[in-house]
């Protein structure tokens, strides 16, 4: 049987692919290629250029490919993009995953894995980590889209022959160790991403936005996660699936928040270079304090992270800065 990943051309969904065809599976990506690149795409996967919107076209790739599961990637993820332009997050985040989740259910498909977003939580009522029974107020339109899927993929799996696991992430941060992919998104707005390219004088400075928050240093706390571990929760999700588990929704995230400025001392630390860092005024949607607690994945999903340093996840992103940077100019 074989997996399809939706945007596995894409940051984590290249990462989900390596770690398939590591793992001896047969793997079909979808993916439309609006911001991935089939350069990242393991050999050994199949990478159909379609849009998961389309459900006929969908449902003909899993027939002809014999897909029992589906790990589903592909999406919009910037919160300022997204208060910007809601409806554009609404059609890709929302109505396409509508599309994707009629196709898997028409054609059998029973296992879904979903990639949601620590986002759907909004504000938390207090600094402790959150659970996964913590109030859904999200703040931005990338987050209710996300959010809305969520709840349709509750209502099908209550009618149909259909189990999901919907996991929300916090910031996935980090490139393969074994150097094969990383974030190569043009203007990506991941902290670490825009940091490491600062250092490496890919940005002539970087901005920090708001520091006069109630936190310990002033800006803002965030839980960030290794891709690779995150990508090692949902082949974890996978086999809890096929081995018949019950849907459900779990945190992914260490339990260990970092602020803005402890990232920057990160960055600055382990590549040895200093950069300028512009103070720009509070941003529109940005959460004071996001970390989470994982505990439902560990015990659920027998989830094991294996890169919880913070130096370690900036050294595997300053790495493939340094790759990017070779591969694009010889």
């Amino acid at each position: 049987m074989t997996v399809l990943v939706t945007g596995g051309a894409g940051y984590i969904g290249s990462h989900m692919v390596w770690a398939l065809v590591d793992a001896n599976e047969d793997v079909v990506v979808v993916d439309r290629l609006s911001t991935g690149f089939a350069w990242a795409v393991a050999p050994e996967a199949k990478l159909i250029q379609a849009d998961i919107g389309d459900t006929a076209a969908v449902a003909d790739i899993i027939r002809t490919h014999s897909v029992d599961s589906i790990i589903h990637f592909a999406g919009s993820i910037s919160v300022p993009e997204s208060l910007a332009d809601p409806l554009a997050y609404y059609q890709n985040n929302t109505v396409n995953s509508f599309g994707l989740v009629r196709a898997a259910i028409e054609t059998g498909v029973r296992n879904f894995v979903f990639s949601s977003t620590a986002a759907v939580y909004g504000t938390p009522d207090n600094d402790h980590p959150i659970t996964e029974t913590a109030p859904t107020r999200p703040q931005s339109p990338y987050g209710t889209s996300k959010l809305m899927t969520e709840t349709m993929l509750a209502d099908a799996a209550v009618v149909h022959d259909f189990r999901y696991v919907a996991l929300r992430y916090f910031n996935v941060s980090g490139a393969d160790p074994k150097g094969r992919t990383g974030q190569s998104t043009r203007g990506a707005v991941n902290l670490i991403k825009v940091a490491t390219e600062t250092a490496m004088g890919k940005r002539d400075a970087m901005e920090v936005f708001g520091t006069d928050y109630p936190t310990r240093d002033g800006t803002c706390v965030r839980d960030f996660i290794h891709v690779t571990d995150l990508v090692a929760a949902h082949v974890d999700a996978l086999g809890y699936l096929r081995k018949g588990g019950q849907s459900l929704v779990a945190n992914c995230g260490y339990g260990r928040g970092y602020t803005v400025n402890e990232v920057l001392e990160s960055v600055r630390r382990v590549s040895g270079r200093d950069f300028e860092v512009r103070h720009a005024p509070r941003r529109t949607g940005d959460i004071i304090t996001s970390v989470a607690n994982s505990t439902r994945a560990r015990e659920a999903l027998s989830w094991e992270p294996r890169h919880n340093d913070l130096d370690e996840i900036v050294s595997s992103a300053l790495a493939w800065e340094d790759y990017l940077r070779r591969k694009n100019h010889g």
